[in-house]
């Protein structure tokens, strides 16, 4: 059963949903939307809760952009999915922000196994991660050109879906 749902967490459910549309529609978050979404998230904090409310915020934003922050420096993850993790890190809280991002990656990958297999993909995927795993141990974790988002060859997963199937578990099991 969930706690009592709060402004705040139906504001970060609809931008995760909305982010979603656009990510499955263009593979792009605009930033309009995810740097507006924060923007709002720290003066709502800061207006219903003073101090306390733009320190939670802005917890929750940072917490949001650092545990997303290292896949997209191996360039494994849009900015926009950074900037999105942040923006609803901003309207829940650093522990939910935590919890959002647990959840977001159990639901990544349940959905990139399924679309693997979808896609006939599965066989290279687990290849490509065996490799990834070898490079890092030889060379350090860096990230290696020919599995970056701009030279992938698999089918690529709009990561604003699990983002909200995250967010919406971070808000359940509160």
């Amino acid at each position: 059963m969930p706690p009592s749902i709060q402004p705040n967490h139906v504001v970060a459910l609809a931008v995760a949903i909305v982010a979603s549309g656009f990510d499955l529609r263009t593979r792009h978050i605009p930033n309009a939307l995810t740097l507006g979404a924060a923007a709002a998230a720290l003066m709502y904090s800061t207006a219903t809760l003073g101090v306390a409310g733009l320190l939670s915020s802005g917890g929750g934003w940072l917490t949001g952009c650092a545990l997303f922050f290292p896949v997209f420096a191996l360039r494994g993850l849009g900015a926009g999915d950074v900037k999105l993790a942040a923006a609803i890190g901003a309207w829940i809280a650093p522990s939910d922000a935590l919890r959002m991002a647990l959840y977001t990656m159990v639901a990544g990958g349940g959905l990139a196994v399924i679309v693997a297999l979808a896609t006939g993909y599965f066989r290279q995927a687990t290849a490509n991660v065996r490799l990834l795993l070898t490079h890092w141990r030889v060379a350090g974790v860096s990230p290696l050109p020919e599995l970056t988002l701009a030279q992938a060859r698999g089918a690529r997963l709009p990561y604003a879906l699990p983002i909200a199937v995250g967010t919406a578990g971070a808000i359940w099991w509160r």
